[in-house]
C-alpha cells in the first residue's frame, strides 16, 4: 500500500519485458515500489539502478513502457501517518492529460474522463502518476485537479504536455462502495 505522497523521479528504460530505473534511494530485491503509481517488485538494484519485471496486465494498463521519467514511493510501513489517500498501486488504466492554468499559486490541471467515471467526484481523491490528488471539479469529459508549485517540482506533473498519457487509480474506497451498491442492486 501506498500514500501518493511521491518522494522522487526517476529516469526510466523498458527493454525485453523489465523496466530499468535510476532510484536515488536503497531498495532490496523483493521490495514494492510504486513507479509511476504502478506497484512493482523491485528484482534487483545495483545501488543506483533498480530493475522491475513489467507483466502483460501492466504494460497494457500503464505508460511504463513509454514513460521516460517516473515517480517513485516506497510501500508504507504498518504504523506510518497517512498524508495523502490509500494508494493501492493497481493502476486502473491511462489517460491523456489535456490542458493546465495558473491561478495564482495553483496550478489547474485537466484529464480525460476515464470509463470509471463513477469513480471521479468533487472532492474525492484520484492517483495521476502515483501522486494523490483531490479532484477539484468534474465535466461531462475531463475532469480538474489542482496542483500546488511543491508537487509540480517535486514529481513529473509539472513535465506534462498537453496529450501526455498518465497513469490513473480510481480511489480504492470509491471502487468497494460502487461494489456494495451492485451487489445490493
Amino acid at each position: 500500500m501506498f500514500s501518493g505522497i511521491i518522494e522522487a523521479i526517476g529516469k526510466a528504460r523498458y527493454s525485453a519485458g523489465r523496466l530499468h530505473v535510476e532510484v536515488p534511494f536503497k531498495v532490496t530485491p523483493g521490495a514494492s515500489v510504486a513507479v509511476n503509481g504502478a506497484c512493482l517488485t523491485v528484482i534487483s538494484f545495483d545501488g543506483r539502478i533498480a530493475t522491475f519485471d513489467v507483466g502483460e496486465e501492466t504494460r497494457k494498463r500503464t505508460n511504463l513502457t513509454r514513460a521516460k521519467f517516473v515517480n517513485l514511493e516506497r510501500a508504507m510501513k504498518v504504523g506510518e501517518r497517512l498524508n495523502g489517500h490509500i494508494v493501492t498501486g493497481h493502476v486502473d488504466g491511462t489517460l491523456r492529460f489535456l490542458a493546465s492554468r495558473k491561478s495564482k499559486n495553483t496550478a489547474w490541471m485537466a484529464f480525460e474522463m476515464p470509463p470509471e467515471r463513477w469513480g471521479v467526484a468533487e472532492k474525492g481523491s484520484i492517483a495521476i502518476n502515483g501522486v494523490s490528488l483531490t479532484v477539484a471539479k468534474v465535466e461531462p469529459t475531463r475532469f480538474w485537479v489542482q496542483v500546488i508549485p511543491y508537487t509540480l517540482k517535486k514529481t513529473n506533473l509539472g513535465s506534462l504536455r498537453p496529450g501526455d498519457e498518465v497513469n490513473y487509480e480510481i480511489d480504492v474506497l470509491a471502487r468497494y462502495v460502487r461494489r456494495i451498491q451492485e451487489v445490493k442492486g
